[in-house]
């Protein structure tokens, strides 16, 4: 399989790094970046080819996976215009925000597109991606995407576009939700008396743990707090101050917000 890339940024940097050697060779991996640093550095790392510009070189590619910022897409989908072809590539975009109308309607109606939305765990590995295809996609390009997703982690494949804003929410911002929290917890462990590293590696530790027992126990997730959250204990207290201040609701609340907001992106990206 023959991929270029479209931006070498750290999510391209990413999956070249799950692809090269392994779904397929670093010398068909191509990667087109206006930074000559991050193009050196994914050249002596992946033997990758490199060029500082859209070229012919596109032409080859049985893929085409566009890694750039939201607000370029339009500017680079017109410079790809013209080097689509015959071959009739699968764009496969991981923007966030650009619709795969709006994507199509820039190349011309061209409709062989799959849209994702990876996530930044996927820098080591373990991310998870929504994926909706649109009707141009064969199903060997859909297969083609999916495998090149599962580089960086799990896929999930999306019925309707329209729940890819949800998915943005609730995974692709996800992660700093995590963190967030993650912070506070650190903080109160500082308060409490702890040391940073001590707050840092419970915390963490804890995270870590907690998520990997709730993928792997056969119990919902609610069951597994009750069952850590006796009538009365530190748990049930600390429990009990997060619902009377509202925690769930307003994590809830700030999902939704996200979810809105992207949706607001698809239609300021995608005007005109």
């Amino acid at each position: 399989m023959k991929i270029a890339f479209i931006g070498g940024g750290n999510m391209a940097a990413a999956l070249i790094a799950g692809l090269a050697g392994k779904l397929t060779k670093g010398e068909d991996i191509h990667v087109v970046d206006p930074n000559p640093e991050a193009l050196d550095r994914l050249r002596l790392q992946y033997a990758v080819t490199i060029a500082p510009a859209i070229g012919d070189a596109l032409a080859l590619a049985d893929v085409i996976v566009l890694a750039v910022k939201p607000q370029n897409m339009r500017e680079v989908a017109a410079a790809l215009l013209p080097r689509l072809g015959a071959a009739q590539p699968l764009i496969l975009s991981i923007a966030a925000g650009i619709r795969g109308a709006d994507l199509a309607r820039w190349l011309g109606g061209y409709s062989a597109i799959v849209r994702t939305m990876p996530n930044t765990p996927a820098l080591i590995g373990k991310g998870i991606t929504g994926m909706v295809a649109m009707a141009g996609v064969s199903a060997p390009q859909k297969m083609a995407a999916d495998d090149i997703m599962k580089a960086v982690g799990t896929t999930l494949w999306l019925d309707d576009e329209a729940q890819i804003d949800p998915v943005t929410a609730v995974s692709g911002s996800g992660p700093a939700y995590v963190f967030y929290f993650i912070e506070a917890m650190q903080q109160a462990a500082l308060e409490l008396g702890l040391s940073e590293a001590q707050g840092r590696e419970l915390a963490l530790a804890t995270f870590t743990g907690a998520a990997q027992l709730a993928a792997q126990s056969e119990d919902p997730v609610p069951l597994l707090r009750e069952k850590v959250t006796s009538k009365g204990g530190t748990t049930y207290a600390a429990i009990t101050s997060m619902e009377q201040a509202g925690v769930k609701d307003k994590i809830v609340a700030a999902v939704k917000a996200a979810a809105a907001r992207g949706r607001e992106l698809g239609d300021e990206l995608g005007h005109a």
